[in-house]
């Protein structure tokens, strides 16, 4: 029985060590184990045969019987091309190859029956097709072929005469050379409970299958194993760590949260807030230790809910700790916290990299000592000079724009791990969370506060400046104050984007009635913050900005917001962006400007931002147009998506289904000891060198 897992590809006929470096180089193909799991991204029928008559320039792929009348050639150097006129006897078709017309012209010849397959498309009303693979027809058993797969290729290997069809010749040389049952990998017993089909079936179907069911239950086997493992790896950590982390038992709602609540809370909690509360404070209580996942839409009030669960913290004795991705948005945690604690027994303190000298060291001291209760700073609290008396209770706001060792280090400044509540504004779709958090427990603040008017978000092309100008003045001179943003601070030749130095120049000239303030990356902190400052005092009308205020500005009077080339910002951007309006109780408004010409998907996503303003839609939507992989929080938080087959934006049912098994499994063998389950440890060990380590986020 050959050794799947260890033999190297170089020994598969046709491979060799050049070919195998490439494999390897390109597509991470090392050995035979990794070429059987290399699937296919797409099956093309070829049991069926068109008429040339029938073909259109939409079809996707087809496949024509018949014979080359002639060839010819046309142009000269690089622009020249060989044409085949090629007839079914009821048609004619264009075969039109760009090179490699030598090897064409010796390889084929007239009059001969061949299957000709490709994409047809049309030039001056004539149907074509361009490199289509072609093959002698008597090699060929069109009724037993099937679905043929297609399998992704580089640039680099197609260079090297390595593409589809390549792959598909090893796929196949591989399998007749596995002339034994492929060992499974799922125990007996689950196999024949969710009649799943087994590993050898499963993984010479996905590759070869004779029709769309096999392929259909192929794939969910495949994807379901896939899955299975992952939940397995994230629960069973989950139930270790809460086993092994006793968690400080806050039992006492003292007299500073109901101070609080009674005197000093701005104005009523939504019930959304209060069952969050309500969950947080039962955590707190429990004796084991809280990570729990904070998801809200921008203003819906996840702010208040960290403050009130921090109180819970102080009532008990234990200092608390929020930590923010940017000093714009620690410094505004840190106003809004004294202005709101103001009179209450609270000392609150700001952490960041513009701390320095003695006040640092005051800050620094005063948190050894147990005077400092609030720390709110940037990473600047996980340096090793930042030592807590007893802190009990950490938040993390904005958490994907931490990453994973930096958040862990938070653990490490206290004797037992505090609380943890990690928040994010980016909702998250449940697929999502239930693999890249599935450790944490999670709380939804579904509802904004009473009085806010849902947002009017409005498309506008970049060649109606003028009625553009005119809605911005309606707002302006009724007091309200406008944010304009742009993608770049300067020109790019790469990319035809408006830019923020060009476009603050036409705003002064366009509207020189108003003050406008300007706010990038590159200017310096203080520069920043005075313009910020200026902005959020009402001393200038429009702040002209990159994305530095998608996160951390609170400006409640603002009701307009511009985006500049809002085709070049993803979904979750935009819905960022459009929260920093809607703040107060007056209409808002968020116009995406584009040019005209606009690709469908970006085209679909300009559309999902004016039909909705529900963040949890929106990530839902970003999650299918974009995939896992590119979602923003998933790249930022260090975690990269290995998924061979499983899709997370549309497996949601296999899914849901592999996590409920994982959970019944860990149910009736906790301690991973039954016989009958042996495979499933086995075998996750084995994958745990190639597997995400997604529990290890929180």
């Amino acid at each position: 029985m050959i050794d799947l897992e260890h033999q190297d590809i170089q020994f598969l006929p046709g491979v060799g060590p050049q070919r195998a470096k490439l494999l390897g180089d390109e597509l991470q193909i090392h050995t035979l184990h990794d070429l059987l799991y290399t699937f296919p991204y797409k099956h093309i029928d070829r049991t069926r045969l068109y008429y040339i008559h029938e073909l259109t320039a939409d079809m996707p792929y087809v496949q024509i019987r018949g014979q080359i009348l002639s060839f010819e050639t046309e142009g000269e150097g690089r622009k020249r091309r060989l044409i085949a006129h090629f007839t079914d006897g009821k048609g004619v078709v264009d075969l039109i190859w760009f090179n490699g017309l030598k090897y064409i012209t010796s390889t084929y010849k007239t009059r001969t029956d061949y299957v000709v397959f490709g994409r047809p498309s049309a030039f001056n009303g004539r149907i074509n097709i361009a490199h289509p693979d072609i093959d002698p027809a008597d090699s060929l058993h069109l009724n037993t072929m099937g679905l043929q797969p297609y399998y992704n290729t580089t640039e680099k290997m197609k260079r090297a005469g390595l593409n589809s069809r390549s792959l598909e010749h090893f796929t196949s040389t591989l399998f007749e050379k596995i002339n034994f049952t492929i060992p499974e990998t799922l125990p007996e017993h689950l196999v024949a409970s969710l009649r799943l089909v087994s590993l050898d079936e499963a993984l010479r179907h996905v590759h070869y299958p004779r029709n769309a069911e096999e392929l259909r239950k192929a794939q969910f086997r495949l994807k379901f194993e896939e899955l299975l493992y992952i939940q397995l790896n994230i629960i069973r950590y989950t139930r270790d760590r809460r086993q092994k982390y006793r968690g400080f038992v806050f039992a006492r709602i003292g007299t500073l949260f109901h101070d609080f609540y009674e005197k000093k809370l701005p104005f009523e909690l939504t019930e959304a807030q209060k069952r969050v509360i309500r969950e947080i404070r039962k955590d707190m209580g429990s004796g084991k230790q809280m990570n729990r996942l904070l998801q809200g839409d921008v203003g819906s009030g996840k702010t208040l809910v960290a403050l009130m669960s921090m109180l819970i913290a102080l009532d008990n004795g234990f200092q608390a700790c929020i930590m923010a991705p940017t000093e714009i948005l620690a410094e505004q945690h840190f106003a809004t916290f004294r202005s709101m604690l103001e009179g209450l027994p609270i000392r609150v303190e700001l952490l960041t990299g513009a701390v320095k000298g003695k006040r640092r060291q005051e800050v620094l001291e005063g948190v050894k000592q147990c005077n400092v209760h609030i720390l709110v700073g940037t990473h600047a609290v996980l340096e090793d000079t930042v030592n807590f008396n007893s802190l009990g209770m950490v938040v993390i706001d904005e958490q994907h724009r931490f990453g994973v060792a930096q958040r862990a280090r938070l653990w490490t400044k206290s004797t037992n791990p505090p609380h943890v509540l990690v928040m994010t504004a980016t909702p998250i779709p449940r697929t999502l969370a239930m693999t890249l958090y599935g450790d944490l427990d999670v709380s939804v603040i579904d509802e904004l506060p009473p009085g806010r008017k849902p947002i009017q978000t409005i498309h506008q092309f970049d060649n109606r400046r003028e009625s553009l100008y005119r809605l911005m003045r309606s707002q302006l001179n009724e007091g309200r104050q406008a944010y304009v943003v742009y993608p770049l601070i300067k020109e790019s030749e790469k990319m035809d984007i408006r830019n923020l130095e060009e476009g603050y120049e036409q705003l002064c000239r366009a509207m020189p009635e108003y003050r406008i303030s300007r706010v990038h990356g590159k200017m310096k902190p203080a520069e920043k913050e005075a313009e910020m400052q200026a902005f959020a005092a009402g001393e200038t009308q429009i702040l002209v900005a990159t994305t530095v205020i998608e996160v951390g500005v609170n400006v409640p009077n603002a009701s307009v917001m511009v985006i500049e080339n809002a085709e070049r910002f993803g979904l979750a951007q935009l819905h960022q962006l459009r929260g920093r309006v809607g703040r107060g109780a007056d209409q808002s408004y968020c116009i995406l400007v584009t040019k005209y010409q606009l690709s469908a998907d970006t085209r679909k996503r300009i559309q999902i931002m004016t039909e909705t303003n529900d963040g949890f839609e929106i990530a839902e939507a970003d999650l299918k147009l974009r995939g896992p992989g590119d979602l923003e929080g998933t790249q930022q938080s260090g975690i990269a998506f290995n998924l061979r087959l499983a899709d997370l934006a549309r497996d949601g049912q296999i899914l849901q289904l592999a996590r409920d098994t994982a959970e019944k499994i860990l149910d009736e063998d906790p301690f991973c000891a039954a016989e009958r389950n042996k495979i499933l440890w086995k075998q996750l060990s084995k994958l745990r060198k190639t597997l995400v380590n997604w529990s290890a986020i929180s």
